[in-house]
């Protein structure tokens, strides 16, 4: 048997990965330093804010407050927690993010299935009306008129409806339906499923990380707005906690009258400053909560459909 000994020589080196070069090195290494950075810009005025609602008034008002709490005091907890007014703007908070996120997750995932269908159509007019409202709105005082008019004053319907459809979303999901597989849908009209069905059996259990997403995006556009509601409603009782903090931060809520009932006043009566960071960290606190179990759906859903196979 004769044996070619011409060819080329086996190579002995191992070839360089797409990870092992010195530019990759470089770039992971400043990348780290420019997320530090961005972390500790992002998480300084929160953790100073947390600070001062545990700190005596005194360390306030002389400025001696930053990153950790001097003259430990949770005075001004007990006395925005026990302010009714508290609690009556808290569940408004709730209620109006609930319904107005269920309203905008119903509306934005049947206009985005629509649009994602190339064979409808005035497909492109669709998709041109929508986004001609990201740039030109109707105006402040066009808005208000028609919320009067429509009788959605004093309503959850005045925050839900007007801001039902975030074009931004509306275009993130129509990209995340437009990714997803013909044939699926193809064989599910096949079996009989109408287009409802299809949306519902076959769409939307395909879509988990996409709706996460969106629930997230608009509940906590939700759960901080604070100008429509300031806009459409008169009573105080109808507003939310935002509006709450809102008038705290204007000096439209008396901070001695909030910590009335407590004691003494030298007890428990705080600079209006104290009652903002309480109020502040109380009103973020049920997003930071929501935002871990939600976060894995969140990073996902934002990258489905930006690479297609």
């Amino acid at each position: 048997m004769n044996v070619d000994t011409t060819g080329p020589a086996p190579a002995t080196g191992r070839r360089r990965g797409p990870d092992t070069g010195r530019g990759y090195r470089v770039f992971r290494v400043v990348n780290a330093i420019v997320l530090t950075v961005v972390v500790v810009v992002t998480l300084y005025p929160f953790v100073t804010i947390v600070a001062r609602s545990l700190s005596d008034n005194a360390y306030i008002v002389s400025g001696e407050v930053n990153l950790v709490p001097r003259g430990f005091n949770v005075a001004a907890y007990k006395a925005v927690m026990s302010d009714p007014t508290f609690w009556t703007s808290y569940r408004n908070t709730v209620v109006y993010t609930a319904v107005a996120t269920a309203v905008s997750l119903v509306l934005t995932t049947c206009y985005a299935y629509v649009l994602s269908k190339t064979h409808l159509k005035g497909r492109s007019v669709l998709v041109g009306i929508a986004v001609f409202t990201m740039f030109f709105s109707g105006g402040l005082i066009p808005n208000y008129v028609l919320v009067t008019s429509l009788g959605l004053k004093n309503s959850v319907w005045a925050i839900a409806l007007p801001n039902a459809i975030s074009v931004f979303n509306l275009l993130v999901m129509k990209a995340f339906f437009e990714s997803l597989p013909v044939e699926l849908e193809e064989a599910a009209a096949v079996d009989g499923l109408n287009t409802y069905g299809i949306l519902l059996r076959i769409v939307l259990p395909l879509s988990k990380a996409m709706v996460a997403t969106m629930f997230l995006f608009y509940a906590v556009a939700f759960w901080n707005s604070w100008f429509a509601a300031f806009l459409y409603m008169d009573r105080m009782d109808l507003f939310p906690v935002t509006v709450y903090l809102r008038n705290l931060i204007a000096g439209a809520t008396d901070a001695t009258s909030t910590a009335g009932g407590l004691g003494s006043a030298s007890d428990v009566v705080q600079s209006a400053a104290t009652i903002q960071s309480v109020t502040i960290v109380l009103t973020v606190l049920p997003i930071l909560a929501v935002y871990p179990f939600i976060q894995r759906y969140f990073v996902s859903g934002v990258m489905l459909g930006a690479v297609k196979g």
